[in-house]
């Protein structure tokens, strides 16, 4: 019987694990997969130095514009640089944007709209303030920081980052407009408990969800956003590759090579739509009134 219970564990408990799976993937499909995919994108960005990469920014001559083969797996463009080596590379570049400029607007946004919200004498100026930033679109933003300095990854940064945070703040402020008429900050207000305490003991804990729910959006808006820079010439620097980058190198020869295009279009296509399907999951699973359909 001990022999038969022990061949039985290892069965049962794969058993388990399989159940545990169909139930993740039909409850929450959407964050499985989205958040598959860009787990797969980030580990490739990050191991992209041992998966038989050369330098992205080795110019060939001799090897320009040639199409997929055993040497250059997507062709090469038109200097001669492995294609196939850039974009993986570019994914670095693309992700380290959206994931910076997710987490500055979430954080100087979270700290504007709890601060606006719950001290009403700031709330009047901070929402003016953030209504001034609203109406700089990013795009002009870049482009007058690459005037003044020159194009850099930090530039880019800063410049979709200053019209992410209205939009956190904006969100924040109205969850912090919600929650401080709760009868539990009511409670604590009347007990004496400081204003700081009242917002990170009683108030951010409830807020940390939709804030989380709003950067996953964030970081693929600011991937579009870096690659239309990018396109435009106003993003990283042309030496860096990025997705934007070799978007916009191969816009004049798409119809030659369109893999030029295509390839990198593909990468950021799924790693926008992936953080997207991410955030969707996380908003059902957050919104209480998902929960009860469930």
């Amino acid at each position: 019987m001990a022999i038969a219970d022990d061949h039985m564990a290892p069965a049962q408990g794969a058993g388990r694990i399989g159940r545990m799976v169909r139930r993740a993937l039909r409850r929450h499909l959407s964050i499985v997969l989205g958040g598959g995919i860009l787990l797969f994108f980030i580990v490739v960005s990050l191991l992209a130095p041992v998966l038989w990469t050369t330098d992205p920014l080795l110019v060939e001559p001799i090897d320009r514009l040639q199409g997929m083969s055993a040497k250059h797996w997507f062709g090469t463009d038109m200097h001669g640089r492995d294609l196939y080596s850039r974009v993986v590379y570019g994914g670095q570049v693309s992700l380290l944007i959206g994931f910076s400029v997710a987490f500055l607007a979430s954080v100087i946004g979270g700290i504007i709209g709890l601060f606006g919200g719950f001290v009403r004498a700031l709330d009047g100026p901070l929402m003016r303030l953030m209504d001034g930033f609203m109406s700089i679109p990013p795009i002009m933003l870049a482009i007058a920081l690459v005037a003044l300095t020159r194009g850099s990854i930090q530039n880019v940064v800063i410049a979709i980052t200053i019209a992410e945070i209205p939009r956190v703040s904006r969100l924040v402020r109205g969850i912090v407009l919600t929650l401080r008429e709760q009868p539990y900050v009511e409670a604590a207000v009347s007990m004496g408990a400081r204003p700081l305490r009242i917002v990170f003991r009683h108030i951010l804990p409830n807020a940390v969800a939709p804030i989380v729910v709003q950067a996953t959006f964030i970081c693929a808006s600011a991937m579009l956003a870096e690659a239309a820079l990018s396109f435009i010439g106003a993003g990283t620097p042309p030496a860096i590759p990025s997705w934007g980058n070799i978007l916009a190198e191969g816009r004049m020869l798409w119809q030659m090579h369109p893999s030029m295009v295509f390839l990198p279009a593909v990468a950021l296509s799924l790693t926008v739509l992936a953080v997207n399907m991410l955030g969707d999951g996380l908003s059902d699973i957050f919104d209480p009134r998902g929960l009860s359909k469930g």
